[in-house]
């Protein structure tokens, strides 16, 4: 059975689970060519001058000046970068940044959610302050300098989120609450999405009742919970069908299904295609 690619960073900086580069270094002589893989770690670039191609869970996005790309473990991405390339390469694990505090936590989950941010010279211009402070600790590893890399990265997600709001695409925001209990449940959709596919188990983990989730989700997305849930299956699928060789009736059972004909039913229902023409027509 072949698996998803997951690139594990093997350099000795990253054996305390973070790093940043300088994409200057890495690109000074050639392109960064990178095909369909997964990562099992933070991965967060930022790009003061880029040119290439990007695709995150099969959605293309352009690569530019000014721009951030932040994934979360288990995605799926394909990465071009052009030669001449210029910004800052962070990849971090949750050993090494692990917010207990809920405010902080919420930050890393919103931050991550949002995979491409272009922004404004002006606005990129407070991150490059950040990143180049973070460069500098982690280059000079003085006396307690992970802690203040810690620190650093929750100044730095906090700018981030501030510097992404964007008010014209908010048309149904929802409280700050709902807000906060969306992320948590698609954190949780990421987790447990094989082994859980029922409103009511997700209402449960999250100490709510069906009712309250679902008020939660129209509220913020106009989706039911439940909606949600099949949209995370659907993607999960993806993910097997076009990085892998696996047959449909393994990925099935990968996916939690017992039946791999329900499976193939349910996939057909929500994507007009067949597992089978789908990974045909767009791998």
């Amino acid at each position: 059975m072949k698996e998803i690619s997951v690139r594990q960073i093997k350099e000795p900086d990253f054996s305390e689970g973070f790093s940043i580069r300088n994409i200057d270094t890495m690109l000074s002589e050639k392109d960064l060519v990178q095909e369909l893989h997964r990562h099992n770690f933070f991965f967060a670039l930022f790009l003061e001058k880029g040119e290439g191609e990007h695709s995150i869970d099969f959605i293309g996005y352009p690569v530019g000046d000014y721009s951030v790309f932040f994934m979360r473990p288990g995605q799926v991405h394909q990465l071009t970068l052009k030669q001449g390339s210029k910004g800052y390469l962070i990849q971090f694990n949750r050993e090494f940044y692990a917010p207990k505090e809920e405010p902080v936590n919420f930050v890393l989950r919103k931050v991550s959610h949002k995979n491409h941010c272009p922004l404004s010279v002006e606005k990129f211009s407070k991150l490059l302050l950040q990143l180049s402070f973070i460069f500098e600790e982690y280059t000079q590893k003085q006396d307690r300098y992970k802690e203040v890399i810690t620190a650093s990265l929750e100044i730095l997600f906090i700018e981030l989120v501030r510097q992404s709001k964007n008010p014209k695409e908010i048309k149904n925001d929802g409280t700050k609450y709902s807000q906060e209990q969306l992320e948590e449940l698609l954190e949780l959709l990421q987790k447990h999405i094989v082994t859980h596919k029922q409103v009511t188990q997700y209402a449960e983990m999250m100490h709510l009742t069906t009712f309250q989730l679902n008020k939660i989700t129209k509220e913020t997305t106009g989706s039911t919970c439940s909606q949600l849930i099949n949209e995370q299956i659907v993607l999960e699928a993806k993910r097997n069908l076009l990085a892998t060789t696996n047959q449909i009736n393994q990925i099935a059972f990968d996916l939690g299904f017992e039946d791999p004909s329900y499976f193939i039913r349910f996939f057909k229902k929500q994507t007009n295609f067949s597992p089978e023409a789908f990974r045909k027509n767009f791998k």
